[in-house]
């Protein structure tokens, strides 16, 4: 055998044509080629790898195990090719192969999600690499070329730093009890709530910024707090009764029509203004065409 690798693009390509189209003479049609050059081009392969890859069955011609394998295989090398080959023209014409999105904690998903599945049907080669943020953890990566596009970090926006920021609307961040806690009962009333409220611990999520000063946000306390990586893990600190936090009502609006969570009237509502943003200097074309998407949305 030589220790050339026989494979080629050629060669997978008349296995998957030959399988397809049920012969040699059809598949010879198709790749516009003699019969003859693609019996030539099978028996080559078979000859320099020392394996039979298709055997006789009556009239018909039908793959070994091993070339079953071969096709198999091939049909992936042929595919990963013609993504590379879309990929290489699209950032050769300004297309970056992928976009790296970071999305608030504790922004509603379902449209996000839809946003991009439809930017996806368009733009097929490119990569989303999706992940959450909180509070200045957003623009930190921004900041730090982590990410390339942010969507739902809370305001202020950071100046001088060469950001493209669009409004998204406001937040409503709902505060909450599980209605199973040992003080829901005395939550409800005005007066009882204040002189409960330094005994109930806070759920907290953390800010995900590494570098940068981090912050919190919700209900301040003296008392003791509780810890989350994720908004999942707030919601169901929650509803467990551990403490009590502000949550998006978008996300929690069945739970409290069910009652499992009890909303806590303080007298204050806290509804930060949300954006989109990205660095100006950032020229991908598809990055424009997601921030256009995600843009003209309605997310209130």
């Amino acid at each position: 055998m030589s220790s050339r690798n026989p494979i080629s693009i050629e060669v997978l390509e008349i296995l998957d044509a030959i399988d397809r189209r049920g012969s040699f003479a059809k598949a010879a049609e198709e790749l516009n080629k003699a019969t003859s050059a693609v019996s030539y081009g099978v028996q080559k392969l078979e000859e320099q790898l020392g394996i039979a890859l298709f055997q006789r069955q009556g009239r018909r011609s039908v793959l070994t195990p091993a070339g079953q394998l071969m096709l198999e295989e091939g049909r992936r090398i042929l595919s990963t090719t013609v993504r590379l080959a879309s990929a290489a023209k699209e950032v050769a014409t300004g297309w970056e192969p992928r976009i790296r999105v970071a999305i608030e904690s504790t922004q509603a998903c379902p449209l996000f999600y839809d946003i991009l599945a439809a930017f996806l049907q368009q733009h097929a080669s490119i990569e989303i690499d999706l992940s959450e943020c909180t509070l200045n953890g957003g623009w930190e990566a921004l900041d730090k070329g982590r990410v390339d596009l942010i969507v739902g970090a809370p305001g202020p926006v950071p100046l001088q730093k060469g950001y493209r920021a669009i409004p998204m609307g406001t937040g409503i961040l709902v505060p909450v009890i599980a209605s199973q806690h040992a003080l829901a009962s005395q939550t409800q009333d005005s007066d009882q709530l204040q002189a409960v409220l330094p005994k109930l611990r806070r759920i907290i999520l953390h800010d995900t910024s590494q570098a940068d000063i981090a912050r919190s946000e919700g209900l301040s306390s003296g008392g003791q707090n509780f810890y989350v990586q994720t908004i999942e893990q707030k919601t169901e600190a929650i509803i467990a009764g551990i403490g009590i936090g502000h949550l998006p009502r978008q996300r929690i609006q069945g739970l409290l029509d069910k009652g499992v969570l009890q909303e806590l009237d303080l007298g204050v509502t806290n509804n930060p203004e949300n954006f989109l943003a990205w660095k100006i200097s950032n020229k991908g074309k598809g990055l424009q065409a997601l921030t256009q998407m995600l843009a003209a949305a309605h997310w209130e």
